[in-house]
């Protein structure tokens, strides 16, 4: 039996949620990296495969799936011993979805409208109310994490694995203060203890700032 494909790019916080997913299901991915920044997700080859262009990208047999979370549920339900990262309980799950939904609208699009015109259309607008606006969901996450140690109670759920890959991704840029989201950073530093999370989240996630930092540093040199 062939392994799922994926393609994915290091940097890209939706494609290390997916990784973060595989590696808890002890599941063995072939790899296809992406350079994001040289456009190779825009060629048609790739539009054919995946209209929105869009990263990480799974093929598994005839099934071709785009959406992180779309593909993290789908990984857990046909590869997974257990339900526990994806719950087959209807309560459960959508409080799991709920959480899929916070980062995709709300904690990786923030991220995003700071990073994208910086990376990609020579902006240099790093200004603090979009940094602010990115904070706004920690207020969010500290209140999920009150009484709880992940964002859906007692246990790990892909919910966990695509924000962490999120927040990890700009902590440095807007920082998570230690006396106001004291629950965040503990959740953050328990998510850390996975296997190989350095090599699956980490390395990934610093990869991303650092470009950032070094693309905002070009852009306003060159104004």
């Amino acid at each position: 039996m062939s392994k799922p494909i994926l393609y994915y790019a290091t940097l890209s916080p939706p494609a290390r949620g997916v990784l973060l997913t595989a590696k808890a299901i002890n599941l063995e991915l072939e790899l296809k990296p992406i350079n994001l920044t040289k456009g190779e997700h825009l060629t048609p080859e790739f539009i054919k495969i995946n209209p929105q262009h869009t990263i990480p990208t799974l093929i598994d047999g005839d099934a071709v799936i785009y959406d992180s979370h779309a593909i993290c549920a789908y990984l857990v339900e046909k590869y997974a011993n257990d339900d526990q990262l994806y719950p087959k309980d209807l309560v459960k799950r959508a409080l799991v979805d709920a959480r899929l939904h916070f980062d995709s609208g709300h904690l990786f699009a923030r991220l995003r409208f700071l990073y994208e015109p910086i990376l990609y259309y020579g902006s240099t607008d790093c200004s603090m109310d979009k940094i602010a606006y990115i904070q706004k969901c920690y207020e969010i996450m500290e209140r999920f994490l009150k009484d709880q140690p992940y964002l859906c109670g007692d246990t790990m759920t892909i919910g966990d694995f695509c924000c962490l890959a999120t927040i990890t991704s700009v902590n440095e840029v807007a920082p998570i203060d230690e006396f106001k989201f004291p629950n965040v950073l503990a959740w953050i530093e328990r998510m850390a203890e996975l296997p190989d999370y350095k090599e699956t989240n980490e390395d990934g996630a610093e990869e991303l700032k650092n470009i950032f930092r070094e693309k905002l540093a070009e852009n306003r040199g060159a104004k």
